[in-house]
């Protein structure tokens, strides 16, 4: 029940990811106010995003080709789950970093689709 309870929470804040935006591409060039329509992130938050999920692309890669994946979180740290021996647990690891991932380039692609409107 609990893993059921954690990807639906995960599949509804992807969704109302999604939607926050799809709102901000369908805003105009300017909102309300006559001021410019902000991205999700600013140039320094773009370049720490890009960072970020390159990182995490990278470790998501590396779990799927070694078949192990260190746990993500401070009760277990140190710990590494092996797909041979903790599967359910190497899956849910390697599932939260494909959604950090695809939230962190969503972002990017919200962000760069902003800046460079014709």
């Amino acid at each position: 029940m609990r893993d059921f309870l954690y990807y639906s929470l995960m599949l509804l804040l992807g969704f109302a990811w999604y939607r926050f935006g799809q709102k901000l591409l369908r805003k105009g060039p300017r909102d309300e106010n006559d001021e410019l329509t902000k991205g999700i992130v600013g140039p320094v938050g773009f370049l720490m995003a890009g960072g970020i999920s390159c990182y995490l692309l990278f470790g998501m890669l590396r779990a799927l080709v070694r078949g192990e994946v260190p746990c993500l979180g401070k009760a277990c740290s140190g710990q590494i789950y092996t797909l041979a021996a903790n599967p359910g647990e190497f899956w849910a690891n390697v599932f939260f970093l494909a959604w950090m991932v695809a939230a962190l380039v969503y972002a990017l692609y919200v962000t760069l689709r902003i800046w460079f409107r014709a």
